[in-house]
């Protein structure tokens, strides 16, 4: 099942799980069920990533071709807001943000188009998040925006975030290069 948002191309997808007295089961990915979506994006790269305490922010990121990806997030462990900001130049959304909770609990997923960079912020200790991403890292291709642009506005209500040093120096949205251009479909 999956869920429309402001950023018609972002998708938040709820796998079906199946619960009993000995616990539960679902499928976290199928080829299948992504087409049923219109998802057509084969993953080539399983990234994993652990955050020890609650108020981290990673992101936002995103590659500039030809290295740009789609991502299928997952939080496998606590919980994040999970956002993605339209970076697309000419495109009616550039510069919205989208922003869900994933958690190990609600064990929603969140679909990143190409053209989108990421971030979120961890909402309790102990937090692992898990994405597919359909294009390999590349460090040269590796670029960000800051996560507390205010011509975004990303709504992380958190005061003194944890960020790495590299997040710390990421330019704003409007100092960025043009990476990707919005086509009229």
């Amino acid at each position: 099942m999956s869920e429309m948002t402001v950023l018609p191309e972002v998708l938040v997808i709820e796998p079906q799980v199946f619960q009993d007295a000995r616990g539960w089961f679902s499928e976290s990915y199928s080829v299948r069920n992504l087409k049923l979506l219109g998802i057509e994006d084969v993953f080539v790269q399983d990234n994993h990533s652990f955050s020890a305490k609650k108020g981290v922010i990673r992101g936002l990121h995103y590659q500039r071709p030809p290295m740009d990806q789609a991502k299928l997030v997952r939080c496998t462990a606590g919980s994040v807001l999970d956002v993605a900001v339209d970076v697309r130049h000419g495109s009616p959304r550039y510069g919205r943000w989208f922003g869900v909770i994933l958690s190990a609990e609600n064990k929603k997923q969140l679909y990143i188009p190409r053209g989108f960079a990421h971030g979120f912020l961890t909402l309790e200790d102990g937090c692992e998040v898990q994405y597919k991403v359909d294009n390999f890292y590349s460090a040269e291709h590796d670029r960000g925006i800051r996560y507390d642009d205010r011509d975004i506005g990303v709504e992380w209500n958190v005061d003194v975030p944890l960020l790495s040093d590299k997040d710390g120096r990421l330019p704003y949205l409007k100092d960025c290069d043009r990476d990707f251009v919005w086509r009229k479909p």
